[in-house]
């Protein structure tokens, strides 16, 4: 690749991971208005691309984030009503006190390779977990990337300590990564569909360790009085990832205008990302107790909340 398409890859990519790292400041609860936290590139796009907001009779007001974390945070603080985010940063916020609920809950559609991944440079002596020991990896706090690296950690009968764990926001964790000094990098698209095109390399896949879950996540005060506008939401939300499903090329347009990636990016993305409703049953109970066990076995936290009361089941998930 040309060292041209290169630096328009990377502009683009610390833009997404810029916007957002504040939570904009909304007005208080209001019944016809719906306060929506969107990791850039995901729900908005959708929306947008499908038109499954047409003839709502609310107001969707977006704030946009780089990440779960900060979109976690302003769900959380109560800047906003709703936000998407997979299922390891909501255990970690939710573990961690955060008044949040999951509403309702998306599953991968496809094993598709590199959605979430470990990634090294080309030229990297790194070939598995193992050779991970000692090196410095970066990922974010409570993220996917760092849920993954302690599946491959563990699955490497590794204890996370012997790892040199570096907590940057996605931006940054690319700009150190471009410049070699940390050695490896855990992060999820559309972060990796960008450094692989710019020949990095997956030492470990989340495909062989079990993929995210995605949640929608409400803040249990906006429940009760926004109740109708939550359902209808995840209504129209459901009909635009089916519309994305089918219109793939259309909605990859309506993406790359969003977020400033290229096209090929752009599609890549999404099909790394398709999603599709998944019912809050036992499995999914017990796929969320895996992920608080191994945070809590790393240290990072001190579950001291029930999973199954993370779930509110009344929307029909």
């Amino acid at each position: 690749m040309s060292k041209k398409k290169v630096a328009i890859l990377s502009a683009a990519l610390v833009a997404v991971a810029g916007l957002g790292l504040a939570a904009a400041t909304f007005k208080r609860s209001d019944d016809k208005i719906l306060r929506v936290a969107n990791q850039k590139g995901q729900v908005k796009a959708m929306m947008l691309a499908s038109g499954a907001l047409d003839g709502a009779p609310y107001r969707v007001e977006w704030s946009e984030f780089p990440a779960a974390q900060p979109l976690l945070e302003a769900v959380g603080g109560g800047a906003a009503d709703l936000g998407l985010a997979a299922d390891a940063p909501f255990i970690f916020a939710y573990q961690s006190g955060s008044p949040v609920k999951a509403i309702a809950v998306q599953a991968p559609a496809n094993q598709a390779s590199e959605a979430l991944a470990i990634l090294v440079k080309n030229g990297s002596p790194i070939r598995s977990a193992q050779d991970l020991v000692g090196k410095t990896v970066a990922t974010t706090r409570g993220s996917i990337g760092h849920h993954l690296l302690l599946q491959a950690l563990e699955r490497a009968h590794i204890p996370a300590d012997k790892v040199n764990v570096t907590f940057l926001p996605p931006g940054d964790a690319k700009a150190a990564f471009d410049s070699g000094s940390i050695d490896a990098w855990s992060t999820w698209t559309p972060y990796t569909n960008v450094a692989v095109k710019e020949g990095a390399r997956a030492v470990a896949d989340a495909k062989d360790y079990g993929l995210p879950l995605y949640i929608d996540i409400a803040h249990d005060a906006s429940i009760a009085p926004k109740r109708a506008l939550l359902a209808d939401f995840l209504q129209r939300e459901a009909k635009a990832v089916a519309w994305a499903r089918a219109h793939p090329d259309e909605f990859a347009a309506v993406l790359a205008r969003e977020t400033g990636l290229p096209l090929d990016i752009a599609r890549a993305s999404f099909e790394r990302s398709n999603r599709i409703s998944q019912p809050v049953d036992a499995k999914v109970i017990a796929h969320e107790q895996a992920i608080v066990e191994r945070y809590r076995r790393a240290g990072l936290i001190d579950p001291r909340r029930d999973v199954a009361q993370a779930f509110d089941t009344s929307f029909g998930s």
